[in-house]
C-alpha cells in the first residue's frame, strides 16, 4: 500500500503538513495498525483522516454507545466499514485493541487500522501487547518549521550527514518568541489572532484540569488541586527537581497533599501525555564520574506550562529567569519533533557534580550530537564551552565522536565559530 501525502491533502484547507506523516505511511505499510497517541489538540484525528477510508468517531456518544453494544455481541459488526478504519479516541473501547489484532491475525494484511488516542487506557494486564501487529506512535503539538515559522535554514539531517558549515537568519523576534511559547503548537491555534490563540490555550488548560483529568481514568480528582500541581510543576520546569521538592511546594499552599495524592495526579497527567519529562543520557565516559539519572521535569508543550502560572508574552519579557526556563521547553517540543522524524530520542546530560548539558539528540544509528539551550547571546561562550567538555568526556573508542556540538538560541543568526561550535536560532532548525 504506498501513500503519496503531497496527494492526499491538496484538497485539505488551512492543513499544515506534520513530519510524521512519513512515519505514519512507512509503518501503515509494514504494520497491520497503528495507534496515534498524543495529547488533545495535538492533531491526531485530522492527519489520521488523511489515511482512513472509514472513520468512527468514538467521542460522539451516539456512535460511542453503538460501538460498545457491538464490543459485547459481534466483532464482524464492530469493526464493519472500508478499511483503513480509523478509531477515534479508541481507548474509550478498549476491547477494540484485541478484536483488532484477532482480525490482522487473520486477514494478515498491512494497514488496515487507525487508532487515535488523547489517553492512555486504563490498564489491562490481560490485553496482548500487539507486537507485530499494532504499532504506537507519539505525536507532539507542532514544531516551528511545521507551523512555517521556521526558515528550515539549518538541518538536523544535514548536519547528522557531515555538513558542518551552516548559514541562516531567523526572523523571530524576542517578543514573537514569547508569544509562540504561550502560544503553544497547537494546530488549531496557528491561523488564530494572537488574542484568540492565547484563549484556547487557556482553554485547554482549564479543560485539563477540570474535565480530562477525571475522564482519564475515572478518578474523582480536584480541579483547584489539578491546577496546583500543574502550576508547581511548571515552577519547576526543565530542572532536576524531585517530586519531593514539588511536594513541599505544594504543602506550601495545602496541608494535606500527601505523596499518595501527587503521585495520582502526575500519573493522570502522563496518561494524558501532558507530562513528557526527559530522561537521562548514558553515555560511555572516559573517567568514572558518576551520572544522574534523574529525569528533567517537563510538559509536552511550554504553553501548558505558561497558563499553569498565569504568563502572557509581557509577563516572561518582563521575567527573563522564567521566559529562558520556558524558552528551553520549547527547544526541547522541536528538537523531540525532529528527532523523531530521524529515528532518534531525545535526552539531558548530567553528572553528580552538576555538570550538566541540555540537550542530547542520539539515533538509532548511534549518531549524536549535543545541543546547550541558550535564550539569548550573553552566555554563548560558556555554554560553547561546556559543550567542548562533554566531547573531551565522552570516551570515542566506544562511542563515536559527535556529529555536532550546537547553541539552540533565541538570537538571530546562525554561524560556526572558530572552536566548531555552532550557534543555530530555534527559528532557523528543522528536522
Amino acid at each position: 500500500m504506498m501513500y503519496n501525502v503531497l496527494q492526499v491533502i491538496s484538497f485539505m484547507s488551512k492543513y499544515l503538513n506534520r513530519l510524521l506523516e512519513k512515519t505514519i505511511a512507512n509503518t501503515m505499510e509494514a504494520m497491520g495498525a497503528i495507534v496515534i497517541e498524543g495529547p488533545k489538540w495535538c492533531g491526531k484525528s485530522t492527519t489520521g483522516e488523511i489515511y482512513a477510508k472509514t472513520i468512527v468517531k468514538l467521542q460522539d456518544p451516539i456512535v460511542f454507545r453503538n460501538y460498545k453494544a457491538y464490543a459485547s455481541t459481534s466483532r464482524s459488526v464492530l469493526l464493519r466499514g472500508e478499511k483503513p478504519i480509523l478509531f477515534d479516541e479508541w481507548q474509550k473501547i478498549p476491547e477494540l485493541w484485541d478484536f483488532i489484532r484477532l482480525d490482522i491475525d487473520e486477514m494478515r494484511r498491512p494497514g488496515q487500522y487507525i487508532l487515535t488516542g488523547s489517553a492512555k487506557p486504563v490498564e489491562d494486564k490481560l490485553r496482548h501487547t500487539g507486537t507485530g501487529r499494532i504499532a504506537k506512535i507519539i505525536m507532539r503539538p507542532m514544531s516551528l518549521w511545521e507551523s512555517k515559522e521556521s526558515s528550515g535554514e539549518v538541518s538536523l539531517a544535514k548536519l547528522f550527514a557531515g555538513e558542518n558549515e551552516i548559514f541562516g537568519e531567523s526572523k523571530i523576534t524576542f517578543e514573537r518568541y514569547a508569544y509562540l511559547v504561550c502560544r503553544g503548537g497547537w494546530p488549531e491555534s496557528i491561523f488564530k489572532t494572537e488574542k484568540q490563540a492565547l484563549l484556547l490555550v487557556r482553554e485547554y488548560y482549564n479543560s485539563l484540569s477540570t474535565a480530562d483529568i477525571v475522564e482519564v481514568d475515572g478518578i474523582k480528582r480536584n480541579p483547584a488541586r489539578a491546577k496546583a500541581v500543574l502550576r508547581s510543576y511548571a515552577r519547576n520546569i526543565s530542572s532536576l527537581a524531585t517530586y519531593k521538592t514539588i511536594h513541599n511546594d505544594l504543602l506550601r499552599n495545602e496541608d494535606t497533599f500527601d505523596d499518595a495524592t501527587l503521585t495520582s495526579y502526575v500519573n493522570a497527567l502522563e496518561k494524558l501525555f501532558v507530562i513528557e519529562n526527559v530522561t537521562a543520557w548514558l553515555p560511555k565516559l572516559r573517567s568514572k564520574t558518576a551520572m544522574r539519572v534523574s529525569d528533567r521535569k517537563q510538559f509536552v508543550d511550554p504553553s501548558i506550562a505558561a497558563a499553569a502560572l498565569d504568563a502572557n508574552p509581557n509577563d516572561l519579557i518582563s521575567d527573563l529567569n522564567t521566559f529562558g526556563l520556558l524558552f528551553e521547553s520549547l527547544c526541547i517540543r522541536d528538537l523531540r519533533v525532529y528527532a523523531q522524524n530521524l529515528n532518534g530520542e531525545v535526552y539531558h546530560f548530567r553528572d553528580v557534580k552538576g555538570f550538566e548539558i541540555d540537550a542530547i539528540i542520539h539515533l538509532g544509528s548511534g549518531k549524536w550530537g549535543a545541543i546547550e539551550i541558550k535564550l539569548g547571546g550573553n552566555q554563548i561562550d560558556e555554554a560553547a564551552s561546556n559543550l567542548l567538555k562533554l566531547k573531551e568526556k565522552v570516551d570515542t573508542e566506544k562511542m563515536s565522536d559527535p556529529s555536532f556540538l550546537m547553541i539552540l538560541t533565541g538570537t538571530p543568526n546562525a554561524y560556526r565559530r572558530l572552536d566548531g561550535v555552532l550557534v543555530v536560532p530555534l527559528g532557523c532548525l528543522k528536522n
